[in-house]
């Protein structure tokens, strides 16, 4: 009987390890009783964290300053990889077209709502090709020009450039870009055609800025403040109804007589569409941490510009601003007659 009832317990035991490790293995594999899929052991490899713009600008900045303590709260490597071209749409149809396994994360600014309106055949539809992560930063934009450029106020460009529409040059970092955007609405707003020069990434567009090779463009603040400060170029006007703490001296459109120039350029984290939810929440997570991090708060507030809030660092609220955005900058491009070729 002793014998007996051994193996018996012996049995019991045998079944309910068998039960443990089919549960394990489900979560493990990705199975789930709702049939969802889960993340297992994620992350178990590298993330890399794609930037569809050049090395250096605003958005890989951006980018950068999140992902060590994002990498730390995910115990992971978080490699940069920079995929410019085509105003973002390379980086962001290569991203669409990974694996969704949250080992591809893509980075992009307002760029993701305006590329249907630019762009005939996109490979991919923002709403519908990925999963939001959550919102990073909301960075403010500036009218910089060279510092040599004769007109001392905003108002006092917009007189020259009525007056100089075809000799005046406006960079920008190639259409769809922020820069691009929001020289559309300078433009709009002062109903002006001006000459546009592209450039591949605001980085070059600002060193010939600063070169005096042309005469003013819009710029996000996370590229501008240390040129601002130093002196090498001439601020005009903030594009956000507050000044930027950063840069106290600056006025902000509205103060400068231009209030229909108004515009910050939103960042967001997005990964491929089917990517299991429960990637995305501890991507969220992640990233909820590195917002909180005093080091990229400082980091952040040096280049005027701050963190989002964290209940707009999710994939709810980064949906509805995206939702938001698309329906904005179609009707702007429409009227502008601008499409990329």
């Amino acid at each position: 009987m002793r014998t007996t009832s051994r193996y018996r317990v012996a049995a019991r035991m045998i079944a309910a390890i068998g039960v443990v490790s089919l549960v394990a293995a489900c979560s493990g594999n990705g199975g789930t009783a709702g049939g969802g899929a889960t993340s297992g052991g994620y992350p178990v490899q590298n993330i890399t964290f794609v930037v569809p713009f050049s090395a250096g600008g605003p958005t890989d900045t951006v980018t950068r300053m999140i992902a060590e303590p994002m990498a730390a709260k995910l115990g992971t490597k978080i490699v940069v990889q920079n995929v410019e071209g085509a105003g973002g749409t390379v980086g962001a149809g290569e991203v669409a077209r990974a694996e969704p396994d949250g080992y591809t994360v893509l980075m992009h600014h307002i760029g993701m709502s305006t590329a249907p309106a630019l762009y005939k055949d996109l490979g991919y539809k923002p709403l519908e090709s990925f999963e939001m992560v959550g919102l990073v930063t909301e960075v403010p934009m500036t009218v910089v020009a060279r510092k040599d450029f004769a007109p001392a106020t905003l108002q006092d460009l917009v007189t020259h450039v009525k007056a100089n529409a075809n000799k005046v040059t406006l960079a920008n970092a190639g259409i769809g870009a922020a820069s691009h955007l929001c020289g559309l609405l300078f433009q709009s707003a002062t109903g002006v055609k001006l000459q546009e020069v592209p450039y591949e990434g605001t980085g070059p567009a600002l060193t010939d800025l600063v070169g005096g090779q042309v005469d003013f463009m819009c710029d996000q603040t996370t590229n501008t403040s240390g040129q601002i400060s130093a002196g090498e170029v001439k601020a005009y006007a903030v594009t956000t109804p507050e000044r930027v703490k950063s840069l106290p001296d600056v006025p902000t459109t509205t103060e400068a007589g231009l209030p229909q120039l108004q515009v910050s350029v939103w960042h967001g984290l997005y990964v491929p569409k089917g990517t299991p939810q429960d990637v995305v929440q501890k991507l969220t997570e992640a990233l909820k941490v590195a917002l909180a991090d005093q080091k990229v708060i400082d980091q952040m507030a040096k280049l005027g510009t701050a963190p989002v809030p964290a209940e707009d660092a999710t994939p709810q609220a980064h949906r509805a601003k995206l939702e938001e955005q698309l329906g904005t900058w179609a009707k702007v491009i429409a009227d502008a007659g601008v499409k990329a070729s």
